[in-house]
């Protein structure tokens, strides 16, 4: 009996002779990033280091573009914001030991942020794998537990035929929902050795659809097509999912207000008239949600800065759907939905009642005015006038990549994305340095368009060596550094809890000039002009810097009383 399969799994007779005739030089390393060009990957990021050099050498000998930065936790970023912009799994090659390492922040961030990164590290010879005491460069005990706790699997290999299924199931892990970045470790001699092995063509690593219950979903529509007063809260995983207009379609059929959290910015528009925009952070907001009867949250854990700092105590039923299962339901009760946000949201689409409420758009109307009223009553122009500036500034369809930042506080909120996955900030994990080298990974992604990167100083100079990445590639980012001569948000909590702040400032280099012995144009502007030397800078093509020396604060918190 022959099954289809059977017929498809059978070679060609051109397939047969390249195998059995493989062609000379080819290493472990070759059997890499023959693989990735296999699962579909164009574009790596790394750094080179002497256990790694075995898969470097072999990407001379592929069509695999190589961007190489100049820290490896710069590179991850990179990475991170390829796969967020691309949806792909992006490739992150690193050396063993230090350079490993060096990566782990980068790849928290792609954890806490679902962004697909497939990092692939070299390691020790063979001889030393096991946790002896060898002595060899870069030696861990164990490397791949540095990791366990960050990515979402680790992948050992230790010899050649392994390389290709290794990385395979790597990458369908990646891309698997909810997405993250996975580690894979070769040993050095592996890498080096030189192979017989046929090159590596087509890997079906595809990854599995996360549907819903669909007895679940069921209960879902009859509570939201009953209630009397749904709301929506927008998260991540509707971004990721691109699931926002069936996510619009299904607001507008149950007349229910959505709001977006940091993650999920862009997933609604901005001007809809059921849109609550992101103010989450706001205790007007919290209490509008508190109020709904039936809570409806999409790709969202109701973490941290989801339920403004935890003080969001919901009254009526609430409905989670969520694609990491260790999140469902980990803050609130409720009826979890452990789904991809688009196989839910369509499913819910073929079931729900449409609803009539003539109330809504004017109760959002209504909280977003008082929302304004407790903004504009703190005396805040500088601080709103630069973000609308830089909102004019930047052309409608260009992403946007945020650091730890006081201004990126406030565009969390107050910021209008323009569509989803266009604003992308470190708020996953929080770390410093994010929005430079994941401004260039966009970049690469997509060179048709300007991207924006936005720092304060202190985040600048964790990641101020890539502006000779972004010289070397030509790569089109205008990057906006706020001096504020020091870790600003930082100095405002101590000021606030201590009454005076230790250890915030910084001696910070002139930024312009940097940029400019870079070979990258830097201009010094003031709020007046930053409109207007933004969009001059974003216009132009290539590297460009532009430096806002000011004191910004952030808006009055309302979950401390």
């Amino acid at each position: 009996m022959t099954h289809d399969h059977d017929l498809e799994l059978r070679p060609t007779a051109a397939q047969i002779t390249a195998a059995l005739n493989p062609p000379p030089g080819r290493n472990g390393g070759d059997l890499v990033v023959e693989t990735l060009a296999g699962l579909g990957a164009t574009t790596v990021f790394g750094l080179p280091g002497q256990h790694a050099l075995g898969m470097f050498d072999a990407l001379r000998r592929s069509d695999l573009r190589y961007i190489g930065l100049r820290v490896e936790n710069n590179a991850g970023f990179a990475a991170d914001a390829y796969g967020r912009i691309t949806g792909e799994a992006a490739p992150l090659l690193l050396s063993t030991g230090p350079g490993a390492l060096t990566s782990l922040a980068a790849l928290q961030e792609a954890r806490a942020a679902s962004a697909p990164v497939l990092a692939i590290g070299s390691q020790i010879p063979t001889a030393g794998l096991g946790g002896g005491r060898h002595g060899y460069l870069h030696e861990l005990p164990d490397q791949s537990a540095s990791f366990r706790g960050v990515v979402k699997s680790v992948h050992t290999v230790r010899t050649q035929s392994q390389i290709p299924s290794a990385i395979a199931e790597a990458w369908k892990s990646a891309l698997t929902a909810p997405h993250g970045p996975v580690w894979v470790e070769i040993p050095q001699d592996v890498l080096l050795a030189e192979t017989l092995l046929p090159v590596v063509t087509a890997v079906d690593a595809t990854p599995e659809d996360l549907v819903p219950r669909p007895e679940l979903t069921a209960v879902a529509a009859d509570l939201l097509s009953r209630a009397a007063r749904p709301a929506i809260i927008a998260g991540g995983g509707v971004v990721r999912a691109d699931a926002s207009k069936k996510l619009r379609q299904l607001a507008e059929r149950l007349r229910a207000p959505v709001v977006t959290t940091p993650g999920g910015k862009g997933a609604f528009p901005w001007n809809h008239p059921l849109s609550l925009q992101s103010w989450l952070e706001d205790r007007h907001t919290t209490d509008f949600l508190e109020d709904a009867d039936v809570l409806l949250v999409v790709g969202s854990g109701l973490g941290e800065l989801s339920s403004n700092y935890h003080t969001f105590a919901p009254r009526g039923r609430v409905i989670q759907i969520e694609a990491d299962l260790g999140k469902l339901e980990s803050n609130h009760p409720a009826l979890g939905i452990h789904a991809d946000a688009w196989h839910a949201v369509q499913a819910l689409l073929e079931t729900v009642t449409e609803r009539t409420d003539p109330t809504a758009e004017g109760r959002v109307a209504e909280l977003l005015g008082r929302v304004r009223e407790r903004i504009d009553s703190q005396e805040l122009t500088l601080e709103q006038g630069v973000l609308e500036s830089v909102r004019r500034a930047l052309p409608a369809d260009s992403p946007s990549f945020w650091d730890m930042t006081i201004l990126a506080y406030w565009a969390w909120s107050a910021f209008d994305a323009k569509g989803p996955n266009h604003l992308h900030s470190a708020q996953g994990a929080g770390g410093l340095g994010y929005g430079f080298p994941a401004a260039l990974g966009a970049a690469a992604a997509d060179p048709t368009r300007p991207v924006l990167a936005v720092s304060g100083d202190g985040g600048a100079l964790y990641s101020i060596a890539e502006l000779a990445t972004a010289r070397q590639y030509d790569l089109n980012v205008t990057w906006l550094i706020v001096d504020d001569g020091g870790y600003g948000i930082l100095r405002e909590y101590m000021t606030d809890a201590f009454g005076e702040a230790t250890a915030t400032e910084l001696t910070r280099p002139d930024y312009v000039a940097l940029a400019e012995s870079f070979g990258v144009r830097g201009v010094r502007t003031t709020p007046e002009a930053l409109e207007s030397d933004l969009a001059k800078a974003l216009a132009e093509p290539g590297p460009s810097v532009v430096v806002l020396p000011a004191v910004l604060r952030m808006f009055a918190a309302t979950h401390l009383g």
